[in-house]
């Protein structure tokens, strides 16, 4: 016995008709399975172009009169710590 029967060849094939063949949702499936792989393979070469391609940044300055003053928080004391007590002038 060869290594592949008619048996062989036949279940192959009717796989492959089955895949690929016909008018049923699994030749579609199996053709929008191909638009999703060739767009991919789209993508990942504009990607490739893109990283080829050296970045060019345009120098930054510093605008003196451009610069807004920041507000400061509020202080907000740990919970943990003792309040200083009040002075009120009076020695003891």
């Amino acid at each position: 016995m060869g290594a592949m029967s008619i048996w062989h060849w036949l279940i192959v094939g009717a796989l492959a008709l089955v895949l690929f063949g016909g008018k049923g949702k699994i030749s579609d499936l199996m053709g929008d399975l191909a638009k999703g792989i060739k767009s991919f393979k789209k993508g990942m070469a504009e990607d490739d172009d893109k990283s080829q391609q050296p970045a060019v940044e345009t120098p930054r300055t510093i605008d003196q009169g451009s610069a807004q003053p920041v507000a400061s928080a509020p202080q907000v004391k740990p919970a943990g710590t003792p309040e200083a007590p009040a002075q009120t002038g009076k020695v003891g």
